[in-house]
C-alpha cells in the first residue's frame, strides 16, 4: 500500500501536475472557435521551394485544436526533390484519406496555431534519404479509413514516428508531447535500436520507457513524457514539451 502511494504521488507530481498546468494555459489561448473558422495558410516558415534548389526534408508540426491542443501536437513530413519547383507535403489525418498529400501547403498552419521545424536536412544527405522516406510513407501498416484514433493512436504522430524510424539516417526524434508517437500495436514492444543508440520499451503506447544517446531518459504514462535530453540539454515536460536548458 506504501509503495502504491508513492507510485501515485509520482505519477501525480511529475505527470498529472504539469498537463494540468499546461491545459490552464492553453484555456487562456486565443482560439478558433471551429475547424472552419481557424486559419490554414502558409506560415511562411519554410523558404520559398522555387528559390531554394537544394533537396529538402522537413519534420514539422503544431499545435493540434480544441482541448487537444494542450496535450499535444499535430506533426507532418515535407520533401522537396532537388531542383523542384514545389515541396511533397505528407499527413495522416482522421478524415477522408488517412495519408494525405499536399492536402496543405508545406508550413501551412494548423487550427491557426504556427507550425515549427522539429527537424531539418537539406542538400545531399536529404537527397540521399527521400527515396527511403516515400517507401516509409507506403509502408505505413494504419493507411487506410478507420486506422486513425486520437488516443493512444495510431494517429498524425505514429504516422511521423513510423518513418523516422525506418529512415534513422535523417536523425529526427519527435517532440515529447506528440502524443501516440510510442504507439505499439498489440501489448506493445521492448528491443535496442542500434541506428540511435537508445533502448525502447512501451506497453501499447500508454506506459514505457526509452533511455539512450538520443532519447536521453524517458518515462511514459499514458501518452504523456518526462524526462531529460542529454545531447541538446532540455526538459522533456508532459503536455508541454521541451523546455530549453541552455
Amino acid at each position: 500500500m506504501k509503495l502504491f502511494k508513492h507510485l501515485l504521488l509520482f505519477i501525480l507530481l511529475v505527470f498529472v501536475t504539469p498537463a494540468l498546468a499546461t491545459a490552464g494555459w492553453w484555456m487562456l489561448q486565443d482560439r478558433p472557435g471551429s475547424w472552419s473558422s481557424a486559419d490554414w495558410s502558409s506560415s511562411g516558415l519554410l523558404p520559398k521551394a522555387e528559390a531554394d534548389r537544394k533537396a529538402a526534408v522537413y519534420v514539422l508540426a503544431a499545435r493540434t485544436g480544441g482541448l487537444k491542443g494542450a496535450f499535444s501536437l499535430h506533426s507532418w513530413i515535407v520533401t522537396k526533390q532537388a531542383g523542384a519547383a514545389a515541396y511533397d507535403r505528407y499527413d495522416k489525418v482522421g478524415w477522408g484519406s488517412p495519408i494525405r498529400r499536399n492536402s496543405r501547403p508545406a508550413d501551412g498552419r494548423w487550427y491557426s496555431n504556427e507550425p515549427f521545424v522539429v527537424h531539418a536536412l537539406e542538400g545531399k544527405a536529404a537527397e540521399a534519404v527521400i527515396p527511403k522516406v516515400e517507401a516509409a510513407i507506403a509502408s505505413y501498416p494504419f493507411s487506410k479509413p478507420g486506422d486513425y484514433h486520437v488516443w493512444p493512436g495510431p494517429n498524425s504522430n505514429s504516422f511521423v514516428a513510423h518513418v523516422l524510424r525506418s529512415v534513422p539516417e535523417l536523425g529526427a526524434t519527435m517532440p515529447p508531447n506528440a502524443t501516440g508517437r510510442d504507439f505499439a500495436a498489440g501489448i506493445g514492444t521492448i528491443g535496442w535500436s542500434a541506428a540511435t543508440g537508445d533502448f525502447h520499451a512501451t506497453l501499447h503506447g500508454l506506459a514505457g520507457l526509452s533511455v539512450g544517446a538520443t532519447s536521453g531518459l524517458e518515462l511514459h504514462f499514458m501518452g504523456l513524457v518526462a524526462g531529460i535530453d542529454i545531447a541538446r540539454p532540455a526538459l522533456k515536460i508532459p503536455a508541454y514539451g521541451r523546455w530549453e536548458i541552455f
